[in-house]
């Protein structure tokens, strides 16, 4: 539309009714959503963009898709914005996504999200996945000072298969024995006392000194101070690692012991299987990302659309 006609438009937007400004509104929501995604996108787009095929920086624009732009890297010819080579490419209905993180910030169910936004259940259990693959990655690097380490178990669960490796269970079940046993994930937990938080699935029944060498090692500082309860395999790992160690004896009732306590991660682990009891039950393979999403969650560490999207991104770009 040319500056002519668009101020025709303006002067007669004002002789509208007011059915027909609802109407004018709600028809210019989806362009709107559209243009703060691609807003978001280009804020935090790297910067040289390279080529996914080549990793090329020489190009040049290649038009406008769905509101982003295109470029043509000059040595392989090849096409790419800077959602490519991300796990977001490909996915339409760009103007509804941050719509969809707002449902995804108050832990909407896959299908009463895919009803408020207007898609089918598969488009939006796609979605969910595709946001979460990257925020499963922005985890702290370090965890200082005094961190807590515990962990809990969460039956394994094949929800969705197709194919199951064991008998059906009705409605989640439970183990076919008591205790933990390799019918449940072990999901770690550390937390240090300013907030910092860091999750992992070590594998299946009771945690090992060689799976805290592989997951709790690389997010420790050498000066940390690591609080545990009497677990044996933790004494094991502080020993090897080198680290100072400090535990609580829960078997024989104590709870704390000046600064000594596991609290804070128990608080946590009681969040989170609160919050994952509204799901009905999550698929094991897809449990990293559950706890991705409920560290964005908590204490509002993210509470905005925008804010959920640009890190995803973020991180991707990260990770490219």
């Amino acid at each position: 539309m040319n500056a002519a006609d668009f101020r025709r438009l303006l002067r007669q937007a004002g002789l509208l009714s007011r059915q027909q400004r609802s109407l004018l509104i709600e028809s210019l929501r989806p362009a709107l959503g559209l243009d703060q995604v691609c807003e978001v996108i280009d804020g935090v787009r790297p910067a040289p963009l390279c080529c996914p095929g080549c990793s090329g920086t020489r190009h040049y624009r290649h038009g406008i898709v769905r509101g982003l732009q295109r470029y043509r890297c000059r040595a392989c010819g090849r096409t790419f914005s800077a959602l490519s080579g991300t796990p977001l490419a490909r996915l339409r209905h760009r103007s509804k996504w941050l719509d969809y993180l707002r449902d995804m910030l108050d832990s909407r169910s896959v299908r009463a999200a895919a009803v408020r936004i207007g898609v089918h259940r598969n488009t939006s259990f796609r979605w969910r996945h595709r946001f979460l693959d990257g925020a499963r990655r922005d985890q702290p690097e370090r965890l200082a000072g005094i961190a807590e380490a515990d962990e809990m178990f969460i039956l394994e669960s094949q929800k969705g298969s197709r194919r199951l490796d064991r008998p059906a269970r009705k409605r989640g079940g439970h183990a076919r024995t008591r205790g933990i046993t390799h019918e449940h994930d072990c999901v770690l937990i550390a937390r240090d006392r300013s907030g910092q938080t860091c999750s992992c699935i070590t594998g299946r029944a009771a945690v090992t000194a060689r799976q805290l060498h592989r997951h709790l090692l690389p997010v420790l500082d050498p000066d940390v101070l690591l609080v545990t309860d009497g677990h044996v395999a933790y004494r094991t790992f502080a020993r090897e690692a080198g680290i100072a160690h400090a535990y609580v004896n829960l078997r024989a009732g104590e709870r704390m012991r000046g600064a000594v306590h596991v609290q804070n991660v128990n608080a946590y682990h009681q969040r989170l299987r609160g919050w994952l009891s509204r799901f009905r039950g999550v698929a094991s393979r897809y449990l990293p990302n559950y706890l991705a999403w409920r560290w964005a969650l908590d204490e509002d560490r993210i509470n905005a659309p925008k804010h959920l999207l640009q890190t995803a991104i973020a991180i991707f770009h990260i990770q490219r």
